[in-house]
């Protein structure tokens, strides 16, 4: 079995790599470096900024993931400061802020980054569009799964187990891409 470390202290985010990684035989290492988040316009360049901090640090191949819930009633707050934004509200604030607003569309958006010693990133990009409920609903996931619904489903990603939701999850899509990359190198 093949390693790859994924920079993370996300005990949910690493679940899902680990499960989708593991059909290609590789074994995703939970590694906590710490990185800086850059205040950025994109998730792109907070990702490649990731990289290249990490690169000064570790000498292994590695993935990092940054992600955003990116909402249209909200001219695509949080967006970028997602992570920010659930650490200070939570849910809670996201359904408050949203009381009075009708357009409940979003966007879920998943940056992974794939880095090497010397190497220049690689990303992989993946979307989920759908809406943002009136109430939290569920108790698996993270963050804002409560109260996000895909738009090919009825239930949050929290009413979902971990490989139900990588089918629809704009990370299990960026995954996807990152795993046939993977797979690509080692032909």
């Amino acid at each position: 079995m093949k390693k790859i470390y994924f920079i993370t202290s996300n005990k949910g985010k690493h679940l899902e790599a680990k499960e989708k990684l593991r059909k290609i035989n590789y074994d995703v290492v939970q590694k906590d470096l710490g990185y800086p988040e850059v205040q950025a316009n994109t998730l792109e360049d907070v990702a490649i900024f990731g990289v290249k901090h990490i690169q000064n640090i570790f000498d292994k191949p590695f993935i990092l993931e940054d992600a955003g819930l990116f909402i249209d009633g909200l001219n695509g707050f949080p967006g970028v400061y997602s992570a920010y934004v659930f650490h200070t509200i939570g849910c809670r604030g996201v359904l408050k802020l949203l009381k009075d607003t009708a357009d409940r569309k979003a966007i879920f958006k998943s940056v992974f980054a794939y880095g090497q010693p010397d190497e220049k990133p690689v990303l992989f990009i993946g979307e989920c569009p759908g809406t943002i409920t009136d109430v939290e609903k569920g108790i698996n996931g993270f963050g804002y799964d409560p109260i996000f619904v895909p738009n090919e489903s009825s239930r949050t990603f929290a009413e979902m187990k971990v490989d139900e939701k990588n089918n629809y999850s704009h990370r299990g899509r960026s995954l996807d891409k990152l795993i046939n990359f993977l797979d690509e190198q080692e032909k």
